[in-house]
């Protein structure tokens, strides 16, 4: 009976309704993003403005709220597991051991500064650790795919997301404006790209300054940090547990090990080993993309413009602190290793 009852719950005209808002939200987030630099803020980005446009201009029938919870938590999960198939582990093996000690770098750097800085102007403990994981691994990308990890809700996700997507797409233009003035080779710019920004579309329309061979390495560089979300993840929510339970040790849990994570490293294991054609795996990736954005419509949709003002404010500051130190030690660590 209770199977019954959920089945039509979910086929039920408000739920569809509410799962189609977000759907089209994620396609007009897409082509938005096509136009020359909306592409810097991205499809995700652009679905989680949206979102929040909306939230604030119109009023969202109660019952419509089942249908954009399954997208921003269970199609979101489905979304992170389908995006693995971007990730080619070989690509990062034959980019070299240099390559992977920057990305490596830069990721630890990046945790331990922006969230040190989160403690000191006194952020939200879950708002500092998914704004630290934004700015360190892959942007709105990694903080969804964290918060389950420390249980944050939907609006410390959405503003989480919100605040590296804005600082990723303000230190985009900046490289782009500096380019000239770097002195850089077009590979040392592209792993310097690709080792300090945000999201993916950051690195690639930041690296497009140095052409073809920059935004190459730069997108392997940056899918180097990609990869390493599945250790970050495992070991985030290990300390989280135990902080939160203060001294007291406990025993290793499995639980604590997002499934939709290893569904991630599942796929980017799949498509390493070649047997997907690259047509499909762009397609797969291209669907990825579709369910997040949309994840990142419902986000938007329940979170209000004050809400960012009153929870984003100091975390941003200290994001943003945070990534310029992140662009000093990117810039010195390929002057020393390349």
């Amino acid at each position: 009976m209770d199977r019954q009852q959920g089945i039509k719950k979910f086929l039920a005209p408000p739920f569809i309704k509410g799962v189609l808002l977000t759907f089209g939200m994620a396609l007009i987030a897409k082509y938005i993003s096509t136009f020359p630099f909306f592409s810097i803020l991205g499809q995700l980005v652009i679905a989680i403005i949206i979102g929040m446009a909306w939230k604030a201009t119109f009023n969202v029938a109660e019952s419509w709220q089942p249908g954009i919870a399954f997208s921003s938590k269970k199609l979101l999960r489905f979304g992170i597991i389908l995006l693995g198939m971007r990730l080619n582990l070989a690509d990062i093996y034959h980019a070299g051991a240099s390559v992977f000690v920057i990305a490596f770098i830069d990721l630890l750097f990046a945790l331990m500064v922006v969230y040190g800085l989160t403690k000191i102007f006194h952020v939200e403990k879950k708002l500092g650790i998914l704004t630290a994981c934004g700015t360190a691994i892959c942007g709105a990308a990694a903080v969804v795919a964290i918060a389950p990890q420390i249980k944050a809700n939907e609006k410390e996700t959405a503003v989480g997301a919100a605040i590296v997507a804005l600082l990723g797409t303000v230190f985009t233009l900046v490289y782009t404006m500096l380019y000239s003035l770097f002195g850089l080779s077009p590979t040392q710019y592209g792993i310097f790209a690709g080792g300090t920004l945000h999201e993916i579309a950051h690195v690639i329309a930041a690296a497009a300054a140095g052409g073809n061979e920059a935004v190459d390495i730069a997108v392997i560089v940056k899918l180097t940090r990609v990869a390493l979300l599945v250790p970050v993840a495992i070991i985030i929510g290990i300390w989280y547990q135990r902080s939160e339970n203060g001294q007291e040790k406990k025993a290793f849990s499995l639980s604590i090990i997002p499934w939709f994570i290893l569904g991630f490293l599942a796929m980017s294991a799949l498509n390493s080993l070649g047997i997907v054609p690259p047509a499909i795996a762009q397609s797969i990736v291209n669907c990825a993309y579709i369910l997040i954005a949309m994840a990142m419509a419902g986000l938007g949709l329940n979170v209000e413009i004050k809400t960012f003002k009153q929870l984003g404010l100091k975390a941003f500051i200290a994001g943003l602190i945070g990534s310029v130190c992140l662009s000093v030690l990117g810039y010195v660590l390929v002057i020393l290793f390349q």
